[in-house]
């Protein structure tokens, strides 16, 4: 067995990956421990967790863990927006010549970030473009809210469909996807934490992963850990 550590930007993260991800890589004999919302801020000696505009203090959490457990066994990765990216995150001005490719933009960004840590035992990954994206993988998932929004609903099924998957939905400011869903249902803003993940449950990994290729890959690459360690 290996052992896994995942950031969380937020609490929506968190959870997910609490409820979905864990159990799922422990059916290939790879242990996460609790997700950790990540640092955005360090002041006077005590560390501030949970989204943030920051790179520097996120790298610095990183690194403390990586120091604290060196065991060729033990990994860690990430659940980071590109949308709305820290302004100081590696690569970010560069990968800008990308932005009509967001796939390939997000994997070069990763790799960037991969090399600015330097440690091989670092998965790196950014979520295309934001959480709300698997969302779009079964908008009827928003029954759960209010089964009675059947327009509402539609108009998230629509957006969908002009989309090859749910992760390209764009990251413009009123058009990322948790900016549509709000437009649509108001009160997930107001509990994202709590509504995303139990959507996503609705929806089912199986799913989210056959919609989200991005996605996916990293799953899949978390599951062989086992088997092929970092080289997967």
């Amino acid at each position: 067995m290996v052992r896994l550590y995942l950031f969380a930007e937020g609490q929506t993260e968190q959870t997910f990956a609490d409820i979905l991800i864990q159990p799922q890589l422990a059916l290939y004999d790879v242990f996460m421990h609790n997700p950790i919302l990540i640092a955005h801020a360090k002041k006077k000696g005590q560390v501030h967790r949970g989204g943030g505009r920051n790179y520097l203090p996120m790298k610095n959490d990183i690194m403390r863990f990586l120091k604290q457990e060196k065991a060729p066994d033990v990994f860690f990765t990430t659940m980071i927006d590109l949308y709305a990216i820290h302004a100081d995150f590696p690569g970010l001005a560069e990968s800008e010549s990308l932005r009509q490719d967001p796939i390939q933009r997000v994997e070069f960004l990763e790799k960037r970030f991969a090399e600015d840590i330097g440690d091989a035992r670092l998965i790196p990954y950014l979520q295309l473009h934001e959480y709300e994206a698997y969302l779009f993988s079964d908008p009827t998932c928003f029954k759960y809210l209010d089964a009675g929004r059947t327009k509402e609903i539609e108009a998230l099924r629509v957006i969908a469909s002009q989309y090859q998957t749910p992760e390209l939905i764009n990251d413009g400011q009123q058009t990322a996807p948790s900016k549509r869903i709000i437009a649509q249902f108001p009160d997930y803003g107001k509990a994202k934490s709590i509504f995303g993940p139990l959507l996503a449950e609705q929806i089912g990994l199986h799913v989210i992963r056959n919609k989200c290729s991005h996605f996916d890959k990293w799953l899949s690459r978390l599951e062989s850990l086992n088997e092929k360690g970092v080289s997967s």
